[in-house]
């Protein structure tokens, strides 16, 4: 009866978990949604097709290139008629590791992710879901494909089947075997060059960067899936926090969309995860974003605001401020002040930051 019962263990545990590559633990799939081929290729049809969109122009892969890197390359991304919102488009690259989605994270899961940008009116622009659904449930090829996979056909169709099979595209977005998980966990000594060596050595010790973008024994998602405010944005609202944060709330308590609200409005935009706990000390705070693959996603932050990765070492040298002469933020999280590095060791930690890269995306680099 034991080997019974951890046999069912074991097969459960390989139906909730995806392998993943060199420096990466298995990517985590939700019990309610299991990975499989034709889901996939499901979720990738609907990742790609423009005609989910107010104007037939727009997709998830406008904001999420594969040859950008999962990202747009843009300060802020452009939807509908090239309207722009005030976040810049975080790469889908690894998301499967996020414990929660956005800049914010006002979304738990990639599911609920996926079903924003439609219906806000600066990303996709409907109105609401029903011309997505249109779609699926007539289209020849989209009814075929969900009756196989979800054994679900006309109106028995949902967004949330929708947003399952997107979902479980983007859980195959995983990139790891970078140069530096070469050398760490796959034992070749060679696989990083003496200024990048000279930069981990910085990222765990002086420049403490380890202490948000985690680096395990076995593993290293680059992330402490938290939120810290670092000081970017502070200039926007700098003396107006209380105001900001008090029309914020009135306007939320009201109805109004908080996706809506933080992607139209710049100056609440930068209230960060407060706009989703309404705790006061997470004024200005944003989730720590993965490094892998960083070198090829910029710009960079959540605003966009830092265009290359050596402006990114310099404002966390200046202990997050893009000047020394700027003021510091009231809000700043524990840990944030500068940090004395020389022009060399910033160098050399930009070039650390550059073994990042998967195989994959090697050639997009452009920093």
């Amino acid at each position: 009866m034991n080997r019974f019962l951890t046999a069912i263990v074991v097969a459960l545990s390989a139906a909730i978990t995806q392998a993943a590559p060199l420096g990466l633990p298995e990517v985590p799939i939700p019990a309610d949604n299991p990975q499989t081929d034709e889901k996939i290729k499901l979720g990738d049809k609907l990742f790609h097709d423009a005609r989910f969109s107010a104007t037939g122009e727009v997709s998830c892969s406008t904001c999420h290139a594969r040859e950008k890197g999962f990202t747009d390359n843009l300060r802020v991304s452009e939807g509908i008629n090239k309207l722009t919102g005030t976040r810049n488009a975080p790469t889908v690259i690894n998301a499967a590791y996020m414990k929660t989605q956005f800049w914010d994270g006002r979304e738990p899961d990639l599911e609920g992710q996926s079903k924003q940008p439609p219906i806000n009116p600066i990303e996709m622009g409907l109105a609401d879901y029903e011309p997505i659904l249109k779609i699926v449930r007539s289209d020849p090829e989209y009814q075929a494909q969900f009756k196989q996979v979800f054994g679900k056909s006309g109106k028995d169709i949902t967004i949330d089947h929708v947003a399952k099979a997107i979902a479980s595209f983007e859980r195959t977005v995983v990139a790891g075997n970078s140069p530096f998980d070469q050398y760490q966990y796959g034992g070749k000594s060679d696989a990083l060059n003496a200024s990048q060596l000279r930069g981990l050595k910085l990222f765990t010790g002086k420049g403490r960067c380890v202490s948000c973008h985690s680096i395990e024994q076995t593993q290293a998602l680059f992330t402490d899936n938290r939120f810290h405010n670092i000081g970017v944005g502070f200039k926007r609202i700098q003396g107006n926090e209380g105001i900001t944060a008090s029309e914020f709330l009135k306007s939320k308590r009201e109805g109004a969309n908080v996706d809506v609200t933080v992607l139209t409005q710049e100056n609440m935009s930068e209230l960060g995860r407060f706009a989703v706990t309404e705790n006061t000390t997470e004024v200005g705070a944003f989730k720590t974003p993965t490094l892998r693959n960083v070198e090829v996603t910029g710009p960079y932050m959540h605003d966009g605001s830092l265009e290359t990765l050596k402006d990114v070492v310099s404002f966390y040298n200046n202990g997050g401020r893009e000047q020394e002469t700027d003021p510091f933020s009231p809000f700043l999280s524990g840990g944030i002040r500068p940090l004395d590095l020389n022009k060399k060791e910033q160098k050399d930690l930009v070039e650390f930051m550059k073994a990042l890269t998967s195989p994959e995306f090697a050639g997009l680099a452009k920093n």
